[in-house]
């Protein structure tokens, strides 16, 4: 495929208002052109307040850098169509096209767009915000959310504060995340867990190790255990999920000669959703028995509850055979709220947080299409 030239930079494409009645393959680009890693999403959230507020049919609420715009039709179902504005930082790697501004291969809105949360989810925002733009007569009353701080730890969560804050402006008979999804419908998620396990020693001279005990090494043991865990593979509800438990950083240390007198190894636990937090964090800590461990950060899975009648309808009218969502994402807060909630959207999850991450025109439109059809 021929490949487009990549704009230049340009010091006004992220002051340009957003078009939401534009190809929402483009609607993406000006979105990814617009930096907005966790902790930066002012811009990216006026940028949104100012384009819907624009419309006129939809109430809007702010809150800091999420906002929620609401239809109020009086109609018998309420459906919430949620998408996150942050992502994860710009890639330091030389030539990489993640970086802003994004950029196409083959022609414009058609070929593949390139850019830091064309997957995760840019794609997906631009098609809530076709959807706010375009269904003024939807069958359903519609809960648009776009919110800050997803990726990050829980307790910064956008939509957490907007629970706490607004909580009646979240209330609905059934939610839609649009994360990545390749277009199928994925069931519930895994809940995510981290820990910090720490192993104390005493500080020397390297010079005279023999007067000291060094943590670093004690940790092997802690990484041997980590390395020779089988993870498991749980069903829930018909679907498959494959839980992982690794070592993501190490550090200890504190100059080249002393011994090191403590090393602390992160640990990241994704457990099925059969699993309650207190039933996840007693598997790490039987595996990791006898080590010092704090948990730092939890978030509890979803079940797929594809049994429930809204989620049948949904899987009904998109089609495909729905998979399980192996990531953690908002399903599981909307299920908190008693909202029973899918992921669907546009884009390979596999490609999310890569340097090439990309989606190609054609994934965006058609998921605009789908949920166009099940709404109108």
């Amino acid at each position: 495929m021929p490949s487009h030239p990549e704009p230049a930079q340009d010091s006004t494409r992220e002051s340009r208002p957003l078009d939401l009645h534009a190809d929402v393959a483009v609607l993406t680009a000006a979105l990814l052109d617009v930096e907005s890693v966790s902790g930066n999403e002012a811009t990216l959230a006026d940028q949104v307040e100012q384009a819907l507020r624009a419309l006129g049919h939809l109430q809007i609420t702010r809150d800091g850098d999420a906002i929620v715009a609401r239809t109020e039709l009086g109609r018998a179902e309420r459906v919430i169509l949620a998408g996150h504005l942050d992502t994860v930082p710009l890639p330091t790697t030389p030539g990489s096209r993640g970086t802003v501004p994004s950029s196409w291969e083959g022609s414009v809105g058609d070929g593949v767009l390139y850019g830091r949360g064309a997957v995760d989810m840019k794609g997906g925002v631009a098609v809530q915000l076709a959807l706010a733009a375009t269904l003024t007569e939807p069958i359903r009353d519609l809960t648009f959310v776009f919110y800050d701080h997803e990726e990050v730890e829980a307790s910064l969560s956008g939509l957490a504060r907007l629970a706490r804050n607004h909580r009646e402006l979240l209330d609905a008979d059934f939610g839609i995340l649009l994360e990545p999804t390749d277009g199928v419908v994925e069931g519930g998620c895994n809940g995510t867990m981290r820990f910090e396990a720490r192993t104390r020693g005493q500080a020397a001279h390297s010079a005279r190790a023999w007067m000291g005990h060094n943590a670093i090494h004690d940790a092997a043991e802690i990484l041997s255990r980590l390395r020779d865990y089988d993870p498991l593979t749980v069903a829930v509800d018909g679907l498959d999920y494959r839980e992982s438990l690794n070592a993501v950083k190490i550090r200890g240390g504190i100059a080249g000669n002393v011994i090191p007198d403590e090393a602390v190894v992160e640990i990241n636990y994704r457990f099925a959703p059969d699993k309650s937090l207190d039933q996840a964090e007693a598997v790490v800590r039987e595996l990791l028995e006898g080590f010092e461990l704090d948990r730092t950060d939890a978030a509890p899975g979803a079940r797929p509850g594809l049994d429930q009648p809204a989620a049948a309808a949904f899987v009904a009218a998109v089609g495909g055979q729905p998979k399980p969502k192996f990531g953690w994402t908002d399903v599981a807060r909307l299920g908190q709220l008693g909202i029973p909630a899918v992921n669907f959207g546009p884009g390979d999850a596999l490609l999310a947080h890569s340097d090439d991450e990309h989606v190609s025109g054609q994934a965006v439109r058609d998921c605009l299409a789908a949920l166009t059809r099940w709404l109108s």
